[in-house]
């Protein structure tokens, strides 16, 4: 569930139902996903969430692929851990483990925007974690955190049933003595000390003796907290108290392990722990609050630090690939606006122009709408692959690779539609032949599109929150586009027309085979160009609003404000040129242009905004 879902959902929904049960909820459903076959790639495809290998870390003999981490206390029932890893999280803390079933704990609640959790909160028995550990399918480094409750013996008969399915265990810093002063097992997991921010001083850690403990990682300082009434929140200004002590901790003991847990809602509150010396962190109530987003957009923000001069890529073919497509769309619409059907093609039908006319003047009429409309979808295509090559491309963007060749080979896939009709339109192949070339040199040249993005926005500001609304109108536009070429494709594959044409028509498919045995099977692979050239560019209006939208990033509106317009402009323009206006007919097209607009809109002061700028609430 990516932000540009979540929120939304969240606002609607979520927000009415008790903490837990909206908690449950999204957490079976993405670990059900998840699950199922394609699952994980399907929550691959929308999000774009792997974490960049730049930021991977070796910590203690363990390789985690982000520093990000995900606390115990946002999953307490293990409902979605089977999902975490597909979101970016580098690794999972579970727990609090006992050994027995607990008495029925308090649900946490909301007020006034805090996330209250009880003091008797939610635990996990240590049957549940084995059953939910055996079953997981995930390659992230697991901790489990043990109740601070749990006596000695308790410790050991936990810590030898988790060995063989965790990587780690965190306790209080007396139960880590004791048991490994008492132990009779042998230590194959790392312990980590877990301590309050406002507890920490070097005296009290005994930072120097803890060291010395067998199979000690490191410390786990959590978020300073405010109680009231038996439950508890973390304090206004946690981010900036964690941040003082993990730098307090550090400049006295610079090699030792510090985790953190909480005090981190945005990207920027991430970079303070980060830049202060937290090895690795852990979100709490802030990963619900900004959304499953967060890891990914921490991990841009990081990257932004550390980001280098941006080595240029070749890009030429790519931009020439897009130029061939929007030349082909001009050279159609020209035809289009003319002479309509080409020699070849009242070869095929028996008939010529004038003898069409002459019987309804209205068919080619028709014939010109279908091939309006095709043209203005290839001069869209035309636009944005341009705009990926020039802007994504260019500099090495492996999203827009993805994009531009995923929308490119569909494109291609298309041309056996048009076999499939029984007539095969010769120009559209050798325009084809011509591509293919190019194609296949812009293939090769993207294969050094490598780099992941970067982003220096750090805030969860307004202009973020309506930028989301804004992406999701695309993200749905580009849907709606796919699925209509789909419909326009298997019409055109069943019945070529549908009621409104025949309408227009005044003529029935029967009439029209009467005319000409062949006459049909052109309008349809008419159909067939048009309907192939929007699943195409629907799949590239879809991939730049899924993986495109960042702070700042003026070319993404850029483009779909420009690559939108020759495609509705000739899809609505078309109709009203020959007369074919029937409501029901365009309804569709209508509604595509609402979520159009309504995207530039919301989405306008998050992607038009400097990149350094922000709208703070």
């Amino acid at each position: 569930m990516p932000d540009w879902s979540y929120h939304p959902l969240k606002k609607a929904i979520l927000n009415r139902m008790s903490p837990k049960a909206s908690r449950e909820f999204i957490h079976k459903s993405m670990s059900s996903i998840a699950s199922i076959p394609g699952g994980r790639g399907l929550i691959g495809f929308l999000g774009h969430m792997s974490p960049p290998h730049e930021i991977k870390k070796d910590i203690n003999n363990l390789e985690f692929s982000s520093p990000i981490g995900l606390s115990s206390m946002i999953d307490p029932k293990l409902s979605g851990t089977n999902a975490f890893q597909e979101l970016g999280f580098g690794f999972l803390e579970i727990g609090p483990i006992v050994l027995n079933e607990p008495q029925e704990a308090k649900e946490p609640r909301m007020k006034n925007n805090h996330f209250l959790f009880s003091e008797q909160q939610e635990k996990v028995p240590l049957k549940l974690a084995i059953k939910k550990l055996t079953s997981l399918n995930i390659r992230i480094p697991i901790v489990a955190q043990i109740d601070n409750q749990v006596n000695r013996n308790e410790w050991e008969i936990i810590v030898q049933h988790l060995t063989p399915f965790v990587d780690g265990f965190i306790g209080t810093k007396e139960q880590v003595h004791a048991f490994v002063d008492n132990s009779t097992l042998t230590l194959e997991r790392t312990f980590y000390v877990s301590i309050n921010a406002n507890e920490v001083s070097p005296k009290a850690l005994e930072l120097e003796n803890l060291t010395a403990i067998p199979g000690f990682g490191g410390i786990v300082i959590n978020a300073p907290r405010q109680t009231v009434d038996n439950y508890w929140y973390e304090i206004e200004n946690a981010n900036e108290y964690i941040a003082n002590t993990v730098q307090q901790v550090k400049n006295l003991f610079p090699n030792l392990v510090v985790i953190t847990s909480g005090g981190v809602e945005t990207p920027e509150d991430a970079r303070s722990l980060v830049y202060a010396g937290a090895d690795l962190l852990m979100l709490t109530d802030g990963y619900v609050k900004a959304g499953p987003g967060l890891p990914k957009r921490i991990h841009e923000r990081l990257l932004y630090e550390e980001s280098q001069t941006i080595r240029k890529q070749n890009w030429h073919w790519s931009f020439l690939f897009g130029l061939s497509i929007l030349i082909g769309g001009l050279i159609a619409l020209y035809f289009a606006f003319t002479s309509i059907i080409l020699p070849y093609d009242e070869t095929f039908i028996g008939l010529t122009r004038g003898e069409i006319l002459q019987i309804n003047p209205l068919i080619l009429s028709f014939m010109s709408h279908d091939r309006m409309a095709l043209a203005g979808t290839m001069i869209s295509g035309g636009i944005l692959y341009i705009q990926l090559a020039r802007h994504g491309i260019k500099y090495g963007l492996h999203w827009t690779r993805i994009s531009f060749h995923s929308a490119a080979i569909v494109g291609f896939l298309g041309i056996f539609l048009f076999i499939g009709y029984g007539y095969f339109d010769w120009l559209h192949g050798l325009f084809w032949l011509i591509l293919l070339p190019i194609y296949i040199l812009s293939f090769r040249e993207g294969k050094r599109a490598v780099r992941t993005p970067i982003s220096i926005h750090g805030k969860n500001d307004r202009a973020w929150k309506y930028g989301l609304y804004g992406q999701l109108m695309f993200i749905i536009l580009g849907f709606l586009i796919i699925i209509g070429g789909v419909v326009i494709s298997t019409i055109g594959v069943f019945n070529v027309f549908v009621s409104t044409d025949l309408s227009f028509l005044c003529m029935t498919p029967e009439m029209l085979d009467n005319i000409s045995n062949n006459l049909i099977p052109v309008i349809a692979h008419d159909r067939a160009g048009f309907g192939s050239a929007l699943i195409s560019v629907g799949l590239l209006v879809l991939t730049i609003s899924l993986w495109g939208f960042r702070k700042g990033e003026r070319w993404i509106w850029n483009t779909i404000c420009i690559g939108a317009l020759p495609a509705f402009t000739a899809g609505i323009g078309t109709h009203i040129y020959i007369g074919y206006t029937t409501f029901i007919h365009l309804l569709p097209v209508y509604f595509l242009v609402i979520l159009y607009l309504l995207g530039l809109i919301l989405s306008y002061p998050f992607l038009k905004t400097d990149k350094e700028a922000s709208f703070t609430e």
